[in-house]
């Protein structure tokens, strides 16, 4: 991953990003820590289900909140509604990154002017799902690039070691980094 840091004088205005969030609850951040801190064992389970829709539009229901819906676009025979399922994982890869670095330098108590992640990764599409050229290539994301542009009062250094600690405890950089078992079977 490579990341671009750019840091702006003081007199800019401080929020806590530009047109995006408000800051946030450094009490709320301060008792996640604690209670972190407290049960390093803690584990939760995540869970999403998928409704296929039709075509290749799909209803993804996690908790209580609207569907997330993923799709494709017409180039693979999608509807064009939404991201596909690999634009939705560098999406997640992206917010996961962000909410580090933001979490991290609140914690650090460095104001972050602006922040924004630009991803992208490259991905061969000819065996179509296992159903057009099925011959030995890599499947999937064979590298993701990132760069952050992080607006902030601290010098280039302290933010370039922001940007590598979150990137270290991004629970979804982590995914992308390390193979991870996947188990997929029928009812």
């Amino acid at each position: 991953m490579s990341d671009a840091v750019t840091t702006n004088p003081p007199s800019a205005p401080a929020t806590a990003m530009i047109g995006c969030l408000a800051p946030i609850d450094r009490t709320g951040l301060e008792d996640l820590i604690a209670k972190g801190r407290a049960n390093p064992q803690a584990i939760k389970t995540l869970k999403c289900t998928t409704i296929a829709e039709g075509r290749f539009r799909h209803l993804n229901m996690i908790r209580d909140l609207p569907p997330y819906i993923v799709d494709e676009p017409p180039g693979l025979l999608g509807d064009d509604t939404a991201p596909n399922p690999s634009e939705a994982s560098l999406a997640a890869l992206g917010s996961c990154l962000a909410v580090g670095i933001h979490a991290n330098a609140v914690s650090r108590k460095i104001v972050i002017r602006k922040l924004e992640l630009k991803l992208e990764a490259d991905i061969n599409i000819t065996a179509v799902w296992g159903t057009g050229d099925t011959s030995p290539k890599p499947v999937g994301f064979d590298a993701v690039r990132v760069k952050v542009d992080l607006e902030a009062d601290a010098p280039k250094e302290e933010l370039d070691a922001l940007i590598v600690h979150a990137t270290k405890w991004s629970p979804v950089a982590n995914t992308f980094m390390k193979p991870v078992g996947v188990q997929v079977e029928g009812l």
